[in-house]
């Protein structure tokens, strides 16, 4: 198996960052608490934010959220103030 590493500096590997977000870590932060990695020089980040768009388990950005609705009216009139 080759070990394709994403964070130097703490020797974090691409299989550890799929494990953590398999477990629930959804986040380059929340990865960052597990296991360190984006901590230091951050140039993994963007690494492990391509990691994290593949997992099926989090939630991405591109999935549908239903709109709120606005209130029917916000105010009053210009003919009922008047």
């Amino acid at each position: 198996m080759i070990r394709v590493y994403v964070c130097s500096c703490f020797g974090i590997t691409e299989e550890q960052v799929k494990q953590h977000a398999d477990s629930g870590r959804c986040t380059p932060r929340q990865i960052a608490s597990s296991c360190k990695a984006g901590t230091d020089c951050g140039s993994c980040v963007r690494r492990i934010q391509a990691l994290l768009g593949r997992g099926a388990g989090c939630v991405t950005r591109t999935e549908k959220i239903p709109p709120v609705s606005a209130p029917a009216s916000l105010g009053t009139d210009a003919a009922e103030a008047a």
